[in-house]
């Protein structure tokens, strides 16, 4: 089992998407991208629904892209799991994160299932 050039391609581009002002508070883009079920457990603990994603006020985002480190494996014939390492200034600090994102393809394209953030300290 092995996911296509064109999957690889395609979860890096909504990875990154979440990442990009223009789309992560793109109400339209961020409805079609998290699935039904979908939550997190963001890097300082608090977990998220997907109601809370979607009604977060914009803001600027700071994040260094390409992420780094970003792997995609796939678990199943339509779940992907996509790792990396966030590098987002806060306030004029760099933070760092370990990053987990579950994904499924449907009918539809993919959708993101699941995101956990874990600090990395220091």
């Amino acid at each position: 089992m092995e996911l296509s050039t064109q999957d690889e391609e395609d979860l890096q581009l909504f990875e990154e998407g979440l990442w990009r002002t223009e789309t992560r508070f793109d109400s339209r883009w961020m409805d079609d991208v998290l699935a039904p079920d979908f939550f997190e457990f963001g890097r300082s603990g608090r977990v998220y629904g997907r109601q809370d994603t979607l009604e977060t006020e914009a803001q600027p985002i700071d994040a260094e892209l390409p992420l780094a480190d970003l792997r995609v494996r796939l678990l199943d014939s339509n779940i992907a799991q996509v790792t990396y390492v966030s590098a987002v200034t806060y306030d004029g600090v760099q933070e760092l994160a370990n990053r987990s994102s579950i994904w499924s393809r449907t009918e539809n394209g993919w959708r993101l299932r699941f995101h956990q953030g874990t600090a990395i300290p220091g």
